[in-house]
């Protein structure tokens, strides 16, 4: 399978391999990915319309810049980014981004709720 293609489903599993992530359907259909009962770290949008994730405050106007990435209306301001399928990056690095999105939201839990969370 080519680097450059990843489906949602293979997103959506990739979401849910994570230590602790959770799926639910929220907002009339839009598949939330979630730590810890109800801290995001993904959303897909189940009309095709696109994939939201975190990423690193200091690495979020740089992923803007490229292109097929923008800031994820509502929530640009906690460093969120958007991008509709085909998705402008590839398996590996959007794999590292959804990891990396999980412990982003994991870091932020308080102590007691880390351990098992980790990667």
């Amino acid at each position: 399978m080519s680097d450059k293609k990843i489906s949602e489903e293979q997103v959506a599993a990739l979401c849910l391999s994570l230590p602790g992530a959770r799926e639910d359907y929220k907002w009339g259909g839009i598949r939330v990915f979630s730590v810890a009962g109800n801290k995001m770290f993904a959303v897909l949008d189940l009309a095709g319309a696109g994939l939201s994730f975190k990423v690193d405050s200091e690495l979020f106007l740089g992923y803007v810049d490229r292109p097929g990435v923008r800031p994820a209306p509502y929530l640009a301001r906690a460093h969120w980014v958007s991008m509709a399928p085909p998705y402008p990056m590839g398996r590996a690095e959007l794999s590292e981004l959804l990891q990396r999105s999980h412990q982003l939201v994991v870091r932020r839990l308080p102590k007691r709720l880390q351990p098992g969370l980790l990667i």
